[in-house]
């Protein structure tokens, strides 16, 4: 039965902070050269986790306390910029940073990721698709009463199991983005089911539990302490629920290493308590700020080696995947600073029909993107539907990897997130052309694109052959990392970026480099020819993606633009 899935991308935008005038080493540059007086909204991360004490301390520099983040060692708090000098003196603060932004950006996708297989085997013998599985949404929040939520012809008795909102006092879904990211990773069509239709909404594991943790307000605002605080409380109830998938749709431009990066160091805490964390790469694609071409745009967390990091495919609405390529818009690798090889994984993410969350800001204020009920239902209304939406993005593609993640785990509940990453990515489709050009009529441009290791990872999500995979690998799956050599034009990989003990990467056939790849990757090294990054890009492009410098310099990045979420591409 065909699935309509959508994905929606939350993009963290710093915040311009004001200094008090003098630097410290633990404090983060981008919080200098501000009033005084001004308050900043800043994250402050102690040598353990804040006691009474630590947060007393604080406040009696004149500021007001947020929320504590044991998670990270951190408390998130509003001071004025005079009182960040003092308070880095203190011999128990090991830095404090920005409490940076973040902003929120069926059938055709199933096909593209070959899931009908799976749905048909799991049909005929009765078996659930995600039962048992709980996937934690930290997003803005769920359209509660949808009929999608419930269980299969019950929509009343509902499949959220647990609401919380870190942004404002209702876990509803006010923006409309987190709806239409759940619909796509765990909806169960009740609207359409059984009745004359001629399309259907299906997510990929509509019998799994939805966990709504809600970071994102009524314009898609929210905070890196309110991210940090709903992963936390993921963690927390993971026996509760059996939350064994984290799905983030969201990102911001990466200010720093992984390694200190607090978004970062937050989803490695799931990750190794057992929790798969499937993370959106960003919809930076077309940004040539540098004259990149995109390459160096993943967003944080997305960055982070350990997590699954998802690109956007535009699936050309149709049932054929021979014909897929990458969306234009979608970020491209390495990452910044580090040069981890992102994305890992792409899925299906461009004008994606998903569920609709109908008193939000995204449905008011682009009514033209609900589906006629007549478009889906034989004799229906030719008005706009009240349950589905249209969006684009690479915030669509990562709730098509988590819907599958979870698939994978209930057939056998002993996989780790490394195995679960580790298949995926081995049984990926790499049916891709070698380039591809696209057409916007919105823009009136036309993008070019190499389908390669830094654009589409492994490759594309094949539900079926992972399904069918029976190897399970042995030690860390942390995405590689990259280094260029400017004179023979070759990036070799480092397949232990984290020195993980041991590593799944090249120990085999099984796992070996061009398997997982693509056969553009032979040995220790990946031969580029004249690809943007290393053969026709300008200087500024090579000291961008190859030096330790930031993308996004000091302007704030486009993000999950409205012209691509809602008009995606042709």
């Amino acid at each position: 039965m065909p699935r309509n899935l959508l994905r929606s991308v939350l993009i963290l935008s710093a915040t311009t902070a004001l200094s008090f005038g003098q630097h410290h080493p633990k404090v983060d540059p981008d919080l200098e050269n501000n009033n005084p007086d001004t308050p900043l909204n800043v994250i402050v991360q102690y040598n353990q986790t804040p006691q009474p004490r630590h947060i007393h301390a604080t406040l009696g520099r004149g500021g007001q306390h947020k929320r504590t983040l044991p998670l990270v060692n951190g408390a998130a708090f509003s001071l004025p910029a005079k009182a960040l000098l003092d308070l880095a003196n203190d011999p128990e603060v090991q830095r404090i940073v920005p409490d940076h932004q973040v902003v929120g950006t069926l059938e055709t996708v199933a096909a593209s990721i070959n899931y009908d297989p799976v749905d048909n085997y799991l049909n005929a013998r009765n078996l659930g698709k995600g039962t048992g599985i709980a996937i934690a949404f930290i997003d803005s929040g769920a359209a509660l009463n949808h009929p999608d939520f419930g269980l299969y012809q019950d929509p009343a008795s509902s499949r959220i199991v647990y609401n919380e909102s870190f942004v404002d006092s209702t876990p509803a879904d006010l923006y409309g983005h987190g709806t239409h990211v759940i619909g796509i990773a765990s909806g169960m069509d009740n609207v359409t089911d059984g009745q004359h239709s001629t399309r259907s909404f299906w997510g990929m594991a509509p019998d799994a539990t939805i966990v709504n943790l809600k970071v994102l307000n009524a314009f898609g605002i929210g905070t890196d302490s309110a991210v940090i605080a709903a992963i936390s409380r993921a963690i927390q109830l993971k026996s509760t629920y059996n939350i064994r998938v984290i799905n983030l749709s969201l990102g911001r431009p990466v200010v720093g290493s992984y390694k200190t990066d607090l978004l970062c160091q937050a989803v490695e805490q799931a990750w190794k308590a057992g929790i798969v964390v499937v993370v959106a790469a960003g919809n930076e694609g077309r940004n040539n700020s540098f004259s990149n071409q995109g390459y160096g745009t993943i967003t944080s967390p997305g960055n982070d080696p350990y997590v699954i990091t998802v690109g956007a495919v535009n699936q050309k609405s149709d049932w054929d995947r021979s014909d897929d390529v990458i969306a234009s818009y979608s970020s491209k690798g390495p990452t910044s600073i580090d040069h981890i090889v992102k994305p890992d994984l792409v899925a299906p993410g461009n004008r994606v029909t998903s569920y609709q969350a109908s008193a939000s800001t995204l449905t008011a204020l682009y009514p033209g993107n609900r589906p006629l009920i007549n478009s889906y239902l034989v004799g229906g209304a030719a008005t706009p539907s009240p349950y589905f939406f249209q969006l684009s993005g690479t915030s669509m593609a990562a709730p098509v990897v988590s819907g599958v993640a979870a698939i994978l785990i209930q057939k056998d509940p002993t996989l780790t997130p490394d195995q679960v990453k580790a298949r995926l990515m081995r049984t990926a489709w790499r049916g891709f052309p070698t380039t591809m050009t696209t057409y916007d009529p919105t823009t009136n441009q036309t993008y070019s694109a190499n389908h390669d290791i830094f654009t589409i990872g492994a490759g594309q999500v094949d539900a079926w052959a992972a399904f069918n995979d029976t190897n399970k690998a042995t030690g860390s799956a942390a995405s590689p990392a990259v280094t260029y050599n400017a004179v023979n034009k070759t990036v070799s990989l480092n397949l232990n970026s984290t020195g993980a003990s041991s590593v799944i990467w090249g120990t085999g056939i099984i796992w070996g480099t061009g398997i997982i790849w693509g056969t553009n990757v032979s040995g220790s090294s990946v031969i580029w020819g004249t690809s943007v990054i290393w053969g026709t890009s300008t200087a500024s492009a090579f000291s961008i993606i190859w030096g330790t410098g930031i993308i996004w310099g000091t302007a704030t990045p486009t993000g999950e633009a409205a012209a691509i979420a809602i008009n995606g591409e042709q």
